[in-house]
């Protein structure tokens, strides 16, 4: 027997199924290539249309050219038709980090080449230790639980879909499956790049773990499966109490509800409900309104559900309150809350409220704070970063736009940032946050 037959590589083949037509998207990289050589060897038996599709980001210069002739190679090798696309990633990036815009481009292509229906499905070469690290870098920016359902294995789109069947499989089975048939790849330098929050997790954070734990990689994989089916569960359950507790727009007299951008809950019915119940139901209907809501703003709801009174509101950020009436807690897209233009100083060690904030210094340190809006230029540490960041590029990481992002506030002390809403700041000594709850008939709100 041939050491080539020996090797089994356990991929998904459920996510084919006979008559697909399958593009495999091929960076040259090892996953890649060995994605599309076992598809390429089991499309008979799978009974597949295969082809090849290949990103040329223009980020690396001859690397790139060299990468997409490598592609060309492989496909005329394999006797399967190639598609490539070249973009200019550093041209569309709009003031997203170069990673996120390459994915956004790739994406955005692959979902043309669905929508056109020139192929039934993409495939990418997603592995175990990919899933682990998307996990671990939604856990430590504070995802969610469905945040940790980390990368599915389909993604369904209006007419076609993304398939990963090599989540199942890790990267050293797959070099060892190509040095086993003499097959080559390519080695993208930026992969070995620190200044990318995901090559850290995977050359710094992971093996830093596994001394740990040896099986923290198969771990974190495990986890997302299990909260994909949790979250399955959970859509399935608020999909069914979501009409029930869910009311739109707002109570008129003489019976019924006007028409509106409003959504209500049913104050008494979410009351009862266990607190996991009643976070998801909340941010369901924040969805409704097309309002993003953190954890912070989520428990502020759930505190005017709980123990709020008629007439209290709460900012949810771009324009979006929640308001507490005798009956129901309602969403709804009114005046922002006025940001402050002003710097507010005040005596360390201190407190001071500012726009909705109670901060408190209780540490041994004297002289005068600032509180303020951020401004150009302005950097802070974050706990667990490598060195200083740019705010702007820290709020452009969290999402913050608008009039949200103009009025972000920081705290200066010294000539540096110990505070940042939002945010966990790395300073010499720790500030209290406390939102504050904003009244309905507080004259800051008004005019």
């Amino acid at each position: 027997m041939q050491e080539r037959d020996k090797i089994r590589l356990p991929w998904n083949r459920q996510l084919l199924r006979p008559g697909m037509r399958v593009a495999a998207a091929v960076s040259g990289g090892a996953d890649s290539v060995a994605l599309l050589r076992v598809l390429a060897e089991e499309a008979c038996d799978l009974g597949i249309v295969l082809q090849a599709v290949h990103v040329n980001h223009g980020l690396r210069g001859a690397e790139s050219d060299g990468d997409e002739a490598f592609v060309r190679e492989l496909a005329s090798e394999l006797g399967l038709e190639l598609h490539v696309k070249h973009v200019d990633t550093q041209a569309e990036r709009h003031g997203n980090g170069v990673e996120e815009t390459a994915r956004r481009l790739r994406y955005a292509w692959w979902a043309e080449l669905l929508a056109v229906g020139m192929v039934d499905a993409v495939a990418t070469a997603h592995t175990l230790e990919d899933q682990a690290e998307t996990v671990l870098g939604k856990l430590l920016r504070g995802a969610w639980t469905e945040g940790l359902a980390g990368v599915f294995p389909v993604v369904e789109y209006p007419r076609g879909c993304i398939v990963r069947p090599f989540l199942p499989v890790q990267r050293k089975a797959i070099e060892q499956w190509l040095q086993s048939r003499g097959a080559s790849w390519r080695e993208d330098s930026s992969n070995r790049e620190r200044t990318f929050t995901r090559n850290r997790i995977r050359l710094e954070l992971l093996p830093e773990l596994e001394r740990w734990n040896p099986q923290i990689r198969t771990n974190l994989s495990q986890m997302a499966e299990l909260a994909r089916d949790e979250e399955r569960y959970w859509d399935s359950e608020l999909d069914r109490l979501e009409p029930l507790l869910l009311l739109s727009g707002k109570p008129v007299r003489g019976g019924g509800r006007a028409s509106g951008g409003t959504v209500a809950l049913d104050v008494v019915r979410l009351q009862a409900l266990p607190t996991a119940l009643q976070r998801r139901l909340l941010r369901r209907a924040a969805e409704r309104v097309g309002a993003t809501v953190d954890f912070p703003a989520t428990e502020a709801m759930r505190l005017l559900v709980t123990h709020g009174r008629a007439g209290e509101l709460r900012p949810l950020g771009a324009g979006w309150m929640a308001e507490r009436t005798p009956r129901e807690l309602r969403l709804s897209l009114g005046a922002p809350v006025p940001k402050p233009q002003a710097v507010v100083e005040f005596s360390l060690p201190g407190s001071v409220e500012v726009q909705g904030w109670r901060l408190e210094v209780d540490a041994e340190v004297t002289g005068n704070a600032v509180v303020r809006p951020w401004r150009a230029g302005d950097r802070v540490r974050l706990r667990h970063s490598s060195g200083p960041k740019k705010v702007k590029e820290v709020l452009e990481r969290m999402r913050i736009s608008g009039t949200d992002r103009a009025g972000w506030l920081v705290m200066e002390w010294s000539g540096e940032i110990v505070w940042m809403q939002g945010t966990d700041v790395a300073g010499p000594f720790s500030v209290r946050a406390t939102q504050i709850p904003v009244l309905a008939n507080d004259p800051q709100n008004l005019g």
